[in-house]
């Protein structure tokens, strides 16, 4: 389901760059290597290295690398779920730090990651 839309949304962005931070990195290939994620057409952990690295062939796609400042950003990002024990909510507030550091969109299905994105003014396209 989310992987036609995506391939649709991603067939149309021509004049945009798209931006894997090591968090999302890592999230693409664990989730290409899970079965409940992917049923039949699930990989191997070296299959899901040449999936990803196919992605990197698209001269729109390039791995970003940790910025100076993210660490004071996440920090910031966490202060609104300071009280909850949420591993999730954790992903979130990285994703959306490392967003405003690098000053880039974040592209999503979650709402709630895409609504927090908006209570922090953040840009976010929710797919």
């Amino acid at each position: 389901m989310h992987s036609d839309a995506a391939w649709t949304w991603f067939s149309r962005q021509n004049d945009n760059r798209f931006f894997f931070c090591p968090f999302t990195q890592v999230g693409l290939l664990r989730l290409l290597a899970t079965s409940a994620v992917m049923g039949k057409d699930v990989r191997t952990i070296g299959e899901a290295w040449k999936v990803y690295d196919r992605w990197l062939e698209d001269s729109r796609v390039r791995i970003q690398q940790e910025s100076f400042g993210l660490d004071a950003a996440f920090r910031a990002s966490t202060r609104p779920v300071s009280r909850l024990s949420s591993p999730k909510a954790l992903g979130d507030c990285y994703l959306l730090a490392v967003s405003q550091v690098t000053n880039t969109t974040l592209v999503t299905f979650d709402r709630g990651l895409a609504s927090a994105c908006e209570k922090a003014r953040q840009r976010v396209t929710l797919l």
